[in-house]
């Protein structure tokens, strides 16, 4: 085992070890699972409030990203039943496109904004987290198996179920908007 990974499985002493560490990982797995940005930083601190409370039970049989990335997902269930599935309705300091829009590509573009956060909300957190990082984030399949924890083959199979869960949002979507 090279010193990399064997310092990736060591136990962390503290959790504020582990926040200096892993702070930005934390983070960024949220925003994949679905964590709108004004709701972030207060999951954030639950996922290391648990952190805190669980440092010492770590037992170095995964890498800490690995187990972060299990304390996420169960923060981000437990967050997911209490909010009442308010979404986040993306708005215009969101877009991607530099130049000003006339009022009608603008509300167009809104509008399919919309319509994928609605669609990626109806994805369980480990669906839409493998979708996102593979879709949006262009990540290997060997690379999210890594940072998720689990085998190949299982984000494969996450991946094939997210996309038609996903497609089929988007139909339902539009067939209640005629």
């Amino acid at each position: 085992m090279t010193d990399e990974r064997a310092d990736e499985r060591r136990a962390p002493s503290t959790a504020l070890e582990v926040h200096a560490r892993h702070a930005d990982f934390v983070w960024s797995t949220l925003y994949r699972l679905g964590v709108p940005s004004a709701d972030r930083a207060d999951v954030m601190q639950e996922v290391f409030l648990v952190v805190h409370r669980r440092v010492a039970d770590f037992d170095g049989r995964s890498k800490v990203t690995t187990w972060l990335y299990g304390i996420c997902v169960r923060v981000v269930s437990g967050w997911r039943r209490t909010r009442r599935r308010r979404p986040e309705v993306p708005t215009e300091d969101h877009l991607d496109a530099p130049f000003a829009a006339t009022q009608e590509s603008s509300v167009a573009a809104r509008e399919a904004r919309v319509e994928v956060a609605r669609a990626l909300d109806g994805l369980d957190v480990e669906k839409r987290a493998v979708f996102v990082m593979y879709e949006l984030e262009d990540l290997s399949c060997a690379e999210i198996a890594e940072i998720v924890g689990v085998p190949v083959g299982t984000v494969h199979s996450r991946l094939h179920a997210a996309r038609a869960e996903f497609a089929e949002c988007v139909r339902a979507g539009r067939r209640s908007a005629r």
